[in-house]
């Protein structure tokens, strides 16, 4: 490929303190809920600024105990069409039942108007999903709503390591957060995940359900239908050696960013906006589709000419056409933001280690691709209109 697949960022120095960690668990031998976890539990609550920060073994695990936590079993969750599988299956696993929002496409979050449509009297919680590393500016919306109709809103905020919104991190809007540490992620621990809440009680429960429900950690008692969700120190080690470098990462994907602007909007292209007042850490950088372009040619085209690989789509298909999720939805269903969005985006390859030269690249080839589908079909790469 001549623009090189995204990789995590380890300078050597942070690899030599990883593997200085891991040889102090191995020689401890407590290789699970250790003192590296709690270091990173510790730190994780300090750059949040909340009071438990709870390790566990994924953000998919992350977001179902605090579900269970919060009792939703038997109970309805509004979770967004345009997020991956395992929101809903959280959701799910946790014993509620799942209805989907449409998304705003201006924002790709939630449509605040119609999760108010959908709130009821079985509503327990609203799931909301920082979809690309950007908090939607309708959150107060959407917390006024939860405040207003008694429910829980979470937040599944593992796109959105250190993002914020008007000097408020991901992971403190909500009663509890769930963030992810999958090597794709903005903090890449190889696998992991991080649950974040000021509730004593959700903290309380968490620590036990991520322990297979027992009471305490030496004692063979349980207490809750828990699994086995802890985290290792290994990973714990990995996850606290690019926690520090955080910042950093951020810092060098917006500088990215700025980047990708200023070449696509000589070209008329549009891209997702960043209101006034959002940090966004730029998970994903999304471009949306002129019409007539269709997408698969267009990555086809991409890879095969010009050996540039987008980025995965957030998402590609929304969730209730997703074959597993077909009983949650009448076959008529239509969330015409989340089909819109799930069809009309890609996402341009950044991650820290991209230079600028490759970003460049990227944006060249990406102009070039759109001008040659746009001739075959007849139409020119002009800005998309979201309808």
């Amino acid at each position: 490929m001549r623009v090189p697949p995204a990789r995590i960022l380890f300078p050597a120095d942070d690899r030599a303190a990883v593997l200085a960690r891991i040889d102090a668990a191995m020689v401890s031998g407590q290789l699970t809920l250790g003192p590296i976890g709690r270091e990173l539990e510790a730190a994780f609550a300090e750059r949040h600024q909340v009071r438990h920060a709870v390790a566990v073994n994924s953000g998919t695990s992350a977001l179902e105990i605090i579900l269970r936590s919060l009792d939703v079993a038997g109970r309805e969750v509004l979770v967004p069409a345009n997020t991956f599988f395992a929101t809903a299956a959280a959701a799910l696993h946790a014993g509620a039942r799942v209805r989907f929002v449409d998304c705003d496409p201006t924002t790709m979050a939630i449509d605040p108007a119609d999760a108010a449509r959908l709130v009821g009297p079985d509503t327990a919680a609203l799931i909301v999903v920082h979809i690309g590393g950007l908090i939607t500016s309708a959150m107060p919306e959407l917390e006024a709503l939860c405040e207003a109709e008694g429910i829980h809103l979470v937040e599944d905020a593992a796109h959105a390591h250190g993002s914020a919104l008007d000097g408020r991190s991901a992971g403190t809007f909500g009663v509890a957060a769930s963030f992810s540490f999958y090597p794709t992620k903005v903090i890449a621990g190889g696998e992991g995940g991080m649950i974040v809440t000021n509730d004593d009680r959700i903290a309380e429960e968490a620590g036990v359900y991520r322990d297979q429900g027992k009471a305490g950690f030496h004692a063979n008692f349980h207490t809750r239908l828990g699994h086995n969700w802890r985290m290792s120190e290994p990973h714990a080690a990995i996850v606290l050696s690019q926690l520090g470098r955080l910042d950093e990462f951020i810092a060098r994907r917006q500088e990215l960013a700025r980047r990708y602007d200023e070449a696509l909007a000589t070209l008329g292209i549009e891209t997702l906006a960043i209101p006034a007042g959002a940090h966004c850490n730029y998970y994903k950088y999304v471009v949306f589709l002129p019409d007539g372009v269709e997408r698969t040619a267009l990555k086809q085209l991409l890879r095969d000419e010009y050996e540039v690989g987008l980025s995965g789509e957030v998402y590609d298909t929304p969730l209730h056409h997703q074959p597993v999720f077909a009983h949650l939805v009448d076959e008529a269903t239509v969330l015409a933001g989340a089909e819109w969005l799930c069809a009309r985006h890609v996402c341009l390859p950044l991650y820290p280690a991209l230079s600028d030269a490759d970003a460049d690249y990227v944006v060249e080839s990406f102009a070039a691709a759109l001008h040659r589908l746009g001739a075959e079909s007849g139409v020119g790469p002009g800005p998309v209109a979201a309808t």
